[in-house]
């Protein structure tokens, strides 16, 4: 009695410590999990906010002489303006160590003999094409350079003139050029122009050597034929394959990819909206980037968005899209990113609207002048905005990271630049410059699914099965040995199936799959014979056989069936497939088939959720109370009704837990996926082609994207996505399973 009481003291101690640490874990866990939603929420928020455009600052220019053009450096901290009178005059944007804000810090007269500049055109943000009064022409490119001689960095401003100082002569006949547009690398820069005598004139001249070192140039001029007698306005696009030229209503495309000859490619006619006070007209036309879409603005208020698209009579150029600038104003001025699809739109009474293309995007609006500016400059980064309007120079700084993502780019068809039609699309990254990244996570969510889909069709029923037979049939000796073996299956680490998978199993697949086909019939029946063969066996015979030996005569039988369906595998492929499998599925089922496909991963990735299924349920089968089963073994039940409306009802529960335990581990695996896949994220059910989910595209385009760019944060998004199925799918699960729980807990 009294070790009793001396006990009980420190049993009571232990009791209760134990019950703080287990509840202390508790919280800490939830605690956890609150941080990583909230974590991801910070992380994931920055890329639905709208756009901001707010003034830095203004200043008076010290010119009275309009301003035909400006722009500003990378950096934002030096704009300049090129004024009628041909000067070109560098502004201090932000207090330096040499200069205060708003200082004249380099002015340079670009014409000579009291000349002045009917017009500038540009050419991308640096390059700036002068045409004066006797129609003379002069390139130039505005340069700024980083300068530490002071000890602090100072922006040098500078002129460079990629052609050299001489005229360019654009018309050999030299007629005054009423419309003009060019393009320019470092070997070849191309002109084309619309003269006074309504001549459509294309010249090219072709670099020396190179026109970064030398300006010297061969000329070359063509004569194109044109079907209008007049041009509003001409672009040529940046890689110098294609100019646009717009004649009242009308966009002639034409390729100028031909020395010889330019070619009309196509005509756009936009459909504009007629009404008998106010018929409606084109008013501006710019290029987006990458130069594969034209905008174009009416008087209607509308802009719209053409690019080619392959159609049955050839690629063509379509209204893809439009965008609503304003219901009474006339579109007057189109203005474009230099490295994304965002627009900036203006009317005759100063509002401005931003759009992004791809997704749609209506940014932002506003005024940022009481009238039309007369001139209008976006930064190299496209986060600040120069205005000069009344001789007042204004900064405006813009925050607009991450235009190209709305819900509807992530869920919805988008209709890129190129493509026929809307697609689901997940590129995120490409070797070209002017690439355009594509975020549409349905793919990736799609095959995170078809992934678990395939797994499961292989591990639910063979790990039940087995969880059924080792619990209820099994003699205890040898359930004992079966049930530690198969759980010691769950420690062989995933990189390693997968490695196996990919390298090893996808090969066999591939070169055997008629005998795949064949064992899922070859093996079954095998049992059925060999069940069937028992069953008439004399009892005296049975019983010369250990009852715990049983299942065993089974292993051999199987694998005789399974080398038996390889080895008549090539016979099968000659018989019915002319000899090769792979090419029928592909060439008469018209099925593309990858060797990484989602047969190789439902048998990898099943093969790593058995042990989890089978544990689970085996124990939630085995739990049973016994005198459930005996009772209806006394009542007169056989062992398979005592199975299928006792055992398996009342351990339901467990085994509905079981199988959402093993869909929440293949919905998360990750180097299964990543290894045994081709990782293309694709919208296809079939079983011969492969996927990429969430988690292995997490893992796979992490290392390599930008950190706070649109890619970074819309992975985090999709991990979000993650978290929040599996959430939902677990509590969804849950409930089920209490339900069970209630309705089969009075057996």
């Amino acid at each position: 009695m009294a070790i009793a009481l001396k006990s009980t003291g420190p049993r009571q101690l232990k009791n209760t410590l134990a019950q703080w640490l287990i509840t202390v874990g508790g919280i800490s866990v939830l605690f956890t999990l609150v941080l990583i939603f909230l974590y991801l929420l910070y992380v994931i928020k920055p890329i639905f906010e709208s756009a901001t455009i707010e003034p830095v600052g203004q200043f008076e220019i010290s010119t009275t002489a309009p301003t035909l053009s400006a722009g500003v450096d990378e950096l934002k901290e030096i704009a300049f303006q090129i004024t009628q009178q041909g000067d070109i005059n560098f502004y201090q944007l932000v207090k330096s160590a040499a200069h205060e804000k708003g200082t004249l810090v380099l002015s340079e007269n670009l014409l000579s003999d009291d000349k002045t500049l009917i017009n500038v055109v540009n050419s991308g943000v640096e390059k700036k094409l002068l045409i004066d009064s006797d129609g003379n022409m002069q390139l130039i490119a505005a340069k700024f350079f980083s300068n530490f001689d002071s000890g602090t960095r100072e922006i040098i401003p500078s002129v460079a003139y990629p052609l050299g100082e001489e005229s360019i002569a654009v018309d050999e006949s030299g007629e005054v050029l009423t419309e003009l547009s060019f393009g320019m690398n470092d070997e070849k820069a191309v002109f084309v122009a619309f003269t006074q005598d309504q001549r459509l004139i294309k010249t090219s001249l072709i670099a020396e050597d190179d026109f970064t070192y030398d300006s010297a140039y061969e000329t070359i001029y063509q004569e194109i034929d044109f079907p209008a007698d007049h041009v509003n306005e001409i672009l040529v696009t940046p890689d110098m394959g294609l100019a646009f030229v717009r004649s009242d209503d009308q966009v002639f495309v034409f390729d100028l990819t031909d020395e010889d000859d330019v070619e009309l490619k196509a005509t756009i006619i936009p459909s504009l909206e007629q009404t008998r006070s106010k018929p409606h007209h084109v008013t501006a036309m710019a290029l987006l980037s990458g130069s594969s879409s034209i905008l174009l603005g009416s008087s209607a208020g509308k802009v719209t968005q053409w690019f080619e698209v392959a159609t049955d009579d050839g690629r063509q150029f379509k209204n893809v899209r439009s965008f609503n600038v304003s219901d009474t104003e006339a579109v007057t001025q189109i203005h474009t990113e230099q490295f994304r699809k965002s627009f900036y739109t203006l009317t005759t009474s100063g509002n401005m609207g931003v759009f992004y293309t791809t997704s749609e995007a209506d940014l932002w609006r506003g005024q940022l002048t009481t009238t039309e500016p007369s001139v209008f400059a976006i930064s190299p980064r496209a986060d600040g905005l120069v205005v000069i309007d009344e001789n007042q120079l204004k900064i405006f700084s813009v925050e607009n990271e991450h235009p190209e993502v709305t819900w509807s780019a992530l869920w919805e068809e988008v209709w890129y630049e190129g493509y026929p039609e809307p697609e689901y699309i997940w590129q995120s990254t490409s070797g070209s410059d002017d690439f355009e990244g594509k975020f549409s996570l349905v793919p990736i969510s799609f095959g995170t699914m078809k992934a678990a889909m395939y797994a499961m069709l292989f591990a639910v029923p063979i790990a039940l099965s087995a969880a059924i037979y080792t619990a209820y049939f099994m003699t205890p000796g040898m359930r004992r040995k079966v049930k530690p073996t198969i759980e010691l299956m769950e420690a062989l680490p995933t990189v390693i199936l997968g490695f196996l998978a990919g390298l090893w199993l996808a090969p066999i697949i591939e070169n055997y799959l008629p005998a795949i086909a064949m064992l899922l019939i070859m093996l079954p029946l095998s049992v059925f014979v060999t069940a069937f063969a028992w069953h008439k066996l004399p009892k005296d015979m049975k019983n010369t056989i250990p009852e715990t030996w049983a299942p065993i005569i089974l292993v051999p039988v199987l694998l005789i069936a399974g080398g038996s369906a390889f080895l008549l595998s090539p016979f099968f492929e000659t018989l019915f497939f002319g000899g090769d499998v792979r090419q029928y599925i592909t060439n008469d089922l018209g099925i593309d088939f990858d060797q990484r496909n989602s047969l190789v991963v439902g048998l990898a990735m099943g093969f790593a959720v058995i042990p989890t299924i089978f544990s689970m349920a085996e124990d939630a089968i085995f739990s049973v109370p016994k005198h459930l089963t005996s009772g209806s073994l006394a009542l007169g039940a056989t062992q398979w009704q005592t199975l299928a409306k006792v055992v398996l009802l009342t351990a339901s529960p467990g085994i509905f837990s079981a199988v959402m335990m093993g869909l929440g581990r293949a919905v998360g695996e990750t180097m299964i996926v990543l290894m045994a896949t081709g990782n293309t994220p694709i919208l296809d059910w079939s079983i011969f082609q492969g996927m990429r989910t969430l988690a292995a595209n997490i893992a796979v385009e992490m290392p390599e994207s930008e950190v706070g760019s649109s890619h970074y944060r819309i992975l985090f998004l999709a991990a979000f996505v993650l978290f929040v199925f599996t959430f939902i799918f677990n509590t969804f699960a849950e409930l089920i399973r209490q339900r069970l729980r209630e309705k089969y807990s009075s057996l």
